[in-house]
Formats: C-alpha cells, sequence, structure tokens
C-alpha cells in the first residue's frame, strides 16, 4: 500500500526531578545536601532512510513518545536520561507544523536528522541551592515538560522524469517497455492509482547512464480541486526535473481533439503549482508568442511533448498535435510503446535533458 501522507503526535520525554536529600555518613556530622539531578528527557528525532519508501507505518501508529528522564537519587547521584526516540522517514518528505501549516523540514538527502521535539530538562537537586548562609536547603526543581506537536508528513517521490496525461494515454506501459517495473495495464481510467518508479538505463560501460521516471495516476479537468484523484499525486511531480506529456492520438480515447487535452492537462499543473506568480509569463496559456526554451510553471520544468499509440493513430490528430506543440517550441516525439517505434530516441533525449540539467545544477 502506498501512502504518501500521515499526521503524527510526538511527546518528548519529560526530565526527571531533583532530589532533596542530605548525607548521612559515620563520622561525617552535619554532611551536608547530597541531591542528585533528574536525568532529561529523551527527544523525538526524525531521520530520513533509503530504506523507506511510503509512510505507512505512521498511518497506524500515528503517536510517539519519547522516555522520560528518571528522578535523582541521594549521594549525588543523578538520574539517567530518557532514551530518544527516532523516526525514519523516506527520503523527500516535507515536515510540517499541522497547527501554523509551517514547513519544518524537507528531507531531501539521506541521514538528516532533526530534532522535532526536544525532551524536559532534569530538575536541579538540593545540593545546587546550598551556599554559606543556607547550608541544609530542601529546595530541589522539578523536572520540564518534554514538547509535545502536531505534525504533517507529506511525501513526494525522488524521480528525475514525470510522465503525465490524461488516463490512458499510455504513461504505465510506456514506462514499462522502457524500464523493469511492471504497473499494471488495463483498458479502462485510473488504472493506476499511486505512482510507479522505474529506472532507466540508455548507453553501455563505461559511459552507462541511469535515471529514474514515474509515472503519475492520470490527471483530469479539475484536477487541482480535487476531481478524479485529485491533488493526491499531484505533489510528486514537483520534485521531477523533467515532464513527459503523454497524448492519446488514436480515437480509443473517445476525445475528439488532442491539442485540447494537451491545454486541459497543462492548465492543471499550472494551477496546482505554488511556485508560479503573476509576473511570470504562463507559456502554455493561449497562443501567444512563446520563449525559445519553455518553462513549465510548476517549479520551472522543462516539459517534452510525446503523441502516443501512433501506431493506431488518427492521422488528423497526429498532424493537428504536431503542428501545436512545434507552433510552441516544445520538444515534440511520436511513440509506440506497443511496437516500440521512438523509444529509444526518447530514452536518448530525457538522458541529455537530464545531463544538462544536472549541469546547470
Amino acid at each position: 500500500m502506498f501512502i504518501d501522507e500521515a499526521k503524527i503526535r510526538v511527546k518528548a520525554g519529560d526530565g526527571g526531578n531533583g532530589c532533596m536529600a542530605f548525607r548521612r555518613e559515620k563520622f561525617v556530622p552535619r554532611g551536608g545536601p547530597s541531591g542528585g539531578d533528574g536525568g532529561h528527557g529523551g527527544d523525538v528525532v526524525m531521520v530520513s532512510s533509503q530504506r523507506h519508501n511510503t509512510l505507512i507505518h505512521f498511518r497506524y501508529n500515528p503517536e510517539h513518545k519519547g522516555q522520560r528522564g528518571e528522578h535523582g537519587l541521594g549521594s549525588n547521584c543523578s538520574g539517567l536520561d530518557g532514551k530518544d526516540v527516532v523516526l525514519q522517514v523516506p527520503v523527500g518528505t516535507s515536515l510540517y507544523d499541522q497547527e501554523t501549516g509551517e514547513l519544518v523540514h524537507d528531507f531531501e538527502e539521506p541521514d538528516e536528522r532533526v530534532i522535532i521535539a526536544k525532551g524536559g530538562r532534569g530538575g536541579r537537586g538540593n545540593q545546587h541551592f546550598a551556599t554559606s548562609t543556607h547550608q541544609a536547603p530542601r529546595e530541589h526543581e522539578l523536572g520540564r515538560k518534554g514538547e509535545e506537536r502536531l505534525y504533517r508528513l507529506e511525501l513526494k517521490l525522488l524521480a528525475d522524469v514525470g510522465l503525465v496525461g490524461y488516463p490512458n494515454a499510455g504513461k504505465s506501459t510506456l514506462i514499462s517497455r522502457i524500464s523493469a517495473a511492471r504497473p499494471k495495464i488495463a483498458d479502462y481510467p485510473f488504472t493506476t492509482l499511486e505512482p510507479n518508479l522505474g529506472v532507466v538505463t540508455v548507453g553501455e560501460e563505461p559511459d552507462l547512464e541511469s535515471f529514474v521516471v514515474a509515472d503519475m495516476p492520470g490527471l483530469i479537468e479539475g484536477a487541482h480541486l480535487g476531481s478524479g484523484l485529485g491533488v493526491q499525486f499531484l505533489r510528486h511531480i514537483e520534485r521531477t526535473r523533467l515532464l513527459v506529456h503523454l497524448v492519446d492520438v488514436s480515437d480509443a480515447s473517445g476525445r475528439p481533439d488532442p491539442v485540447e487535452d494537451f491545454k486541459v492537462i497543462n492548465q492543471e499543473l499550472a494551477s496546482f503549482t505554488s511556485k508560479a506568480t503573476k509576473s511570470e509569463p504562463d507559456p502554455f496559456s493561449g497562443d501567444a508568442e512563446e520563449p525559445a526554451q519553455p518553462i513549465h510553471p510548476l517549479a520551472g520544468k522543462t516539459m517534452i511533448v510525446c503523441a502516443t499509440k501512433i501506431d493506431s493513430a488518427n492521422p488528423e490528430k497526429l498532424k493537428k498535435l504536431t503542428a501545436h506543440v512545434k507552433r510552441r517550441k516544445l520538444e515534440f516525439h511520436a511513440i509506440s510503446a506497443v511496437t516500440g517505434q521512438g523509444i529509444d530516441e526518447l530514452k536518448w533525449s530525457l538522458a541529455r535533458h537530464l545531463r544538462t540539467a544536472q549541469g546547470a545544477e
């Protein structure tokens, strides 16, 4: 089961209480205060890990508590500190404060470590309150409370290339053709209910190149408002470096205009992104003049357009889509995942774009 969002409650350990005690030993009259300090409460720590790829372990276990510190003892013995609780999350997880909505941390690399709830400090024993005029103090401190927080976890897949398009546009078939991934493929909408990842390799040793492609569940008009699968998976596109927009040019889809399909999906992507501003030109709206290197408003990503199912294409649809894409100055490929036509050219093009993007970073 793929779980990409969860809410958790964390409670760090409370600090142990300081002790009030006096030294009582033979031949040592008036030994003085000897109360030890309480131990510190355990922190709640979150660590990014490559061993996990979903948040399912938080869905069924939403509460996590750090161990409290032990109380101080006599003879100036301090209590033991509480053990930290370590929560592992997949790389690509964003941590948000549930109450304020503020982004606390974005786990982009493995083994990132963040304290999300600080344990309480242990209380001081009465030994700390002795002075020259107050030699038998009975004051001691209670342990501080550990932090208690509510968080929302949101997983965004880390992939180099994201495949987007209408349901049944051929995304699952394409990823099964270019990688070892074996997603479910069927002739009805929303076959893909969760993102699928596949590793694509091009070239041969020692110049072998590889990259990760994500097959995103199909989008429809109004997806950014919750239609279809809604925004449940749109967030995963934000971390990709390159978008491949698949458009069905056969008559199997039942939709008459591939150009309209292209515009609708791009509008959903543009409406979802929070990074686009009104001052930035939208290269996918209207038929105005586009820049030479079109940048998608969603995190400034380059887009490649693919006409799919050309083995059974409607020539008029293919011609219309080709003319529209070239007028927009976008890179265009015509492919058939069934016959393999255009697949190798697409793979090399993706590798070239990713190589360029990596060099620019």
